[in-house]
């Protein structure tokens, strides 16, 4: 019984959901590693957001924006049509990479750690994007 191993050919709207999904549990577990940082809790419940300074309404939705995008991307991939989620998340893939990029100088180790990994994610999401197949017509 050797044969091959049987393989798996996702579309590229499932590889791009796949990328996202990952992207944001590299997210959610930096910010999580993040609140174990000394001194930390304390800054957040004096309502600072570390560079971002006040924890004031405008900023929070503005990052609640910022993180829903990645988030709305797992399902977008999926639903829109291919043009409009190749474009999304081209778009959105380069623009995560540049945040990544920018907000990992002089970070902890983990959290360069993960950004290494976000970056190489969110490449991919532009890779498949890029790359997307086309159709005989």
């Amino acid at each position: 019984m050797a044969g091959k191993l049987e393989d798996f050919r996702p579309p590229a709207k499932l590889k791009l959901s796949a990328l996202w999904a990952a992207t944001m549990f590299c997210y959610v577990y930096g910010d999580f590693f993040g609140l174990f940082r000394p001194g930390k809790l304390m800054a957040m419940n004096a309502g600072n957001i570390g560079p971002l300074g006040e924890a004031t309404p405008g900023v929070l939705v503005g990052v609640s924006i910022l993180m829903a995008i990645p988030a709305l991307m797992v399902a977008l991939s999926l639903l829109l049509p291919p043009f409009f989620s190749r474009w999304l998340n081209i778009l959105f893939g380069l623009a995560y990479t540049g945040i990544m990029l920018l907000t990992m100088q002089g970070a902890q180790p983990f959290y360069v750690t993960l950004g290494v990994i976000e970056v190489m994610l969110t490449l991919g999401v532009v890779w498949v994007a890029a790359s997307w197949p086309k159709t005989a017509d």
